[in-house]
């Protein structure tokens, strides 16, 4: 075991609930893999310094390459404070506004990215009632006005705080965060295509094929630019593997899903470019996201589950596959009934591909449901605490599950599969009020915004 002095490198937060929770085990007597892994850490509490120069204090396996992991990169904030505070005590100093815009981090745009999705489950549900749709168009402006509020306040953090921009976005831990921005927007499109968009209104039409286009230029880029820069610049070890890591080839993903809602809006002479570059997209996004599932599972095997305050993470798994048996129902529901794709006369029967992509979803759910069980599992078996805005994947990615179901049913007209749905979807909307009480109560009792209790503090 380690030293007294040392805390290890498995420890997410202040209780780690690891099965291993100060060393590395080999993997074999004879194995060439070296087994310790805990690294010395300053045993001192975390300072409130308040100021711009206190990013991130912690100590984690994931460091930058070339540089000292043990070596604060804020060299004078020790000699600005004498006094330390522990961080989780409920008696610590209170902070200024000003001072809790330093973390306000990118997991914000979990939020209104939960809440679009809520606007587009309420539009996809298969049993309406008078007034449903009002109350969805209520939540997509309410949305709305969350975005334009959290992208005003991520500006005036970087206004009052120079080089947070920059140290947020290559931040090992908020970094990951950055394309839940992208996320934001795709709900935006896809909730303006159902609540904002008349039928046969061909300037709109074409507005929300320039956003599409737009999107999938932005996120392409995203999914090259951010990986190639994690992959030079940190060094992760399996055992610090997190959800988070699929999160950069999530918005590219997401652009099938804004595909299979557009399509069968738009002119067929657009609307098969669409379909194509959705699936494109979509391929993508599931292949590197089953990459991600190897590392996840390597790691949950050899490093046991998260630590209880993240392990409402997990549920960011149950996205890919049920986004994309999602995005395949809907592109294939929005070609033409016949199909000749290179005007030679042979015309395919776009049944048949309806049919293959009805297998395809009904193969995705069940993995979507198989992530979705080790999840609920792991955090009945060890709840959070402390409320993280990681708690928001307990809504987005179960509602494109939950989109999937409906789909699914409609696809095979099952009324029980589409109650199933309509259940699913009533169970979904109780974790997203109950999410956003505890969001809410964290604000007020600064429990997030806070120095150390945010996505800019290495804790895992």
């Amino acid at each position: 075991m380690g030293r007294p002095e040392e805390t290890s490198a498995w420890t997410d937060s202040v209780v780690s609930t690891r099965k291993n929770s100060e060393e590395w085990q080999p993997l074999g007597r004879n194995s060439a893999v070296p087994g310790h892994l805990s690294v010395k850490l300053d045993t001192r509490h975390a300072s409130v310094d308040h100021g711009r120069n206190s990013y991130s204090r912690s100590i984690t396996p994931a460091v930058e390459k070339g540089h000292d992991p043990f070596r604060d990169s804020d060299e004078d904030e020790d000699h600005e404070h004498k006094k330390h505070h522990d961080m989780f005590d409920p008696n610590r100093p209170k902070m200024a506004l000003k001072d809790r815009l330093h973390h306000f981090t990118w997991a914000w745009y979990t939020f209104p990215m939960s809440t679009g999705g809520l606007s587009l489950l309420i539009a996809a549900q298969p049993h309406k009632f008078p007034g449903l749709m009002e109350i969805g168009m209520t939540v997509y402006i309410i949305n709305i006005i969350l975005f334009v509020a959290i992208c005003s306040t991520m500006l005036l953090r970087f206004f009052f705080n120079p080089g947070d921009m920059s140290k947020s976005i290559t931040h090992e831990r908020e970094g990951f965060f950055f394309p839940t921005f992208f996320l934001s927007i795709a709900t935006l499109i896809t909730s303006t295509q159902r609540y904002a968009i008349p039928d046969n209104d061909e300037t709109l039409a074409w507005a929300i094929q320039v956003a599409f286009w737009g999107y999938v230029i932005l996120t392409l880029l995203l999914a090259v630019g951010q990986y190639s820069f994690v992959f030079a610049a940190h060094n992760f070890g399996l055992q610090t593997m997190m959800p988070t890591w699929i999160l950069p080839i999530f918005p590219i993903m997401l652009s099938g899903t804004i595909a299979s809602v557009i399509a069968d809006t738009q002119p067929e002479i657009a609307a098969i470019p669409i379909i194509v570059g959705g699936l494109t997209c979509q391929g993508l996004g599931l292949s590197v996201a089953v990459l991600m599932y190897a590392h996840m599972v390597g790691r949950l095997m050899s490093a046991g589950l998260p630590n209880r305050e993240h392990r409402p993470g997990l549920f960011m798994n149950v996205g890919p596959p049920s986004f994309t048996a999602l995005a395949l129902i809907g592109m294939a529901n929005g070609l033409p009934d016949s199909l000749d794709p290179d005007l030679d006369g042979i015309v395919i029967n776009t049944g048949i591909i309806r049919t293959m992509a009805l297998m395809s979803g009904i193969f995705l759910w069940a993995l979507a449901a198989w992530w979705w069980g080790i999840a609920i599992v792991a955090v009945l078996q060890s709840p959070p605490v402390y409320f993280h805005l990681g708690w928001w994947a307990m809504v987005f990615p179960n509602t494109g599950w939950i989109l999937a179901t409906i789909s699914l049913g409609n696809a095979m007209s099952s009324e029980p599969v589409k109650w199933m749905g309509t259940g699913m979807s009533i169970v979904l909307v109780i974790t997203y009020f109950y999410v956003l009480f505890n969001h809410v109560k964290a604000v007020i009792k600064q429990d997030i915004m806070y120095t150390g209790r945010d996505e800019d503090f290495n804790d895992h």
